[in-house]
């Protein structure tokens, strides 16, 4: 039976903080998971490969007895001597014996872990006989939303190992965060606790609108003669069509803020972010022959007051 460099796994180093090493796991999971590689087998062995590292960096008692395996290790290889010549006895949980093998396929079942983990962490782990219970694995994925979702709130069904979920989507999510839905993971073992879901949201492109932070930046087209004369605009935004006044002899490129017209703030609806709409000075076109000739009397009065 060989080592297996869990650390290495993970791609943490080996002082990495439980928060260094549950971000990795995310970012391995999401890139791994089944759903993102359909009859990929590399991808699902690499997959398990994974949880199986989180399973034992990610639990205080296993990680302790993980890391001094691999100092006693360490120092038997250093010494020059070959991998069969390694003295598990004193290191497996299962004195011999493993309650369960590698027989499972779906994700998150018993039969997930590797010889390695079964002979060191398996039913005999922390002396508690074969009855000793774990959490079940958790699972990762992510989920699409819009920014009108994002805006108003909304629900998603999804499927998870066969189980279909509804998810609340809360107003002001932000890009990136992660949804943790306790006890929608695998089944725990020996009647231990469920996993949990971790859903990574993604906010899909808009067209009309970028999103920094909690504020909203759009472009606002404007014809020539209310961008010099002002007037009443009708704009787009998320709340719905509104009516904004435009100051006269507006610029081109000049952006208005818009208070309380952006995202919601997470869990806190009641505040919102800006909207900063920027001037698109729309050209006239098609100009008739009277359109002209005014055009020209104004050219000429203002050559005539510059002079």
């Amino acid at each position: 039976m060989n080592f297996k460099d869990y650390y290495k796994i993970l791609g943490v180093e080996r002082n990495a903080s439980a928060d260094d090493i549950k971000k990795a796991y995310r970012k391995l999971a999401i890139k791994y998971h089944p759903d993102k590689n359909p009859n990929n087998k590399a991808s699902e062995e690499k997959f398990k490969e994974i949880n199986e590292a989180n399973e034992v960096l990610g639990d205080v008692e296993k990680r302790k007895k993980y890391d001094q395996l691999g100092e006693s290790w360490n120092t038997h290889q250093q010494q020059g001597n070959p991998n069969d010549n390694f003295d598990w006895s004193r290191w497996s949980g299962n004195q011999g014996n493993r309650g369960y093998g590698n027989q499972g396929s779906g994700f998150g079942a018993e039969g997930d872990f590797s010889d390695f983990f079964e002979s060191i962490f398996g039913q005999h782990f922390g002396g508690g006989g074969g009855n000793v219970q774990m959490k079940g694995q958790d699972y990762q994925t992510e989920i699409e939303v819009s920014l009108e979702e994002v805006y108003h709130g909304s629900t998603r069904r999804i499927k998870v190992n066969g189980q279909t979920l509804q998810i609340k989507i809360k107003p002001g999510v932000k890009n990136g965060q992660v949804l943790r839905l306790k006890g929608k993971g695998a089944k725990g073992r020996k009647g231990g606790p469920e996993g949990d879901l971790y859903l990574t949201v993604k906010i899909a492109h808009h067209t009309d609108y970028e999103v920094k932070e909690h504020d909203l930046y759009s472009t606002v087209p404007v014809n020539l003669y209310t961008a010099i004369l002002g007037g009443k605009q009708v704009i787009k935004t998320l709340k719905g069509n509104m009516r904004i006044d435009i100051p006269k002899e507006t610029e081109n490129g000049q952006v208005l803020r818009l208070k309380g017209l952006g995202m919601p703030i997470f869990e806190k609806t009641d505040q919102h972010g800006d909207l900063y709409a920027k001037i698109n000075i729309i050209m006239p076109k098609n100009l008739s022959a009277k359109e002209l000739v005014l055009f020209k009397e104004l050219a000429e009065l203002r050559k005539t007051e510059n002079n």
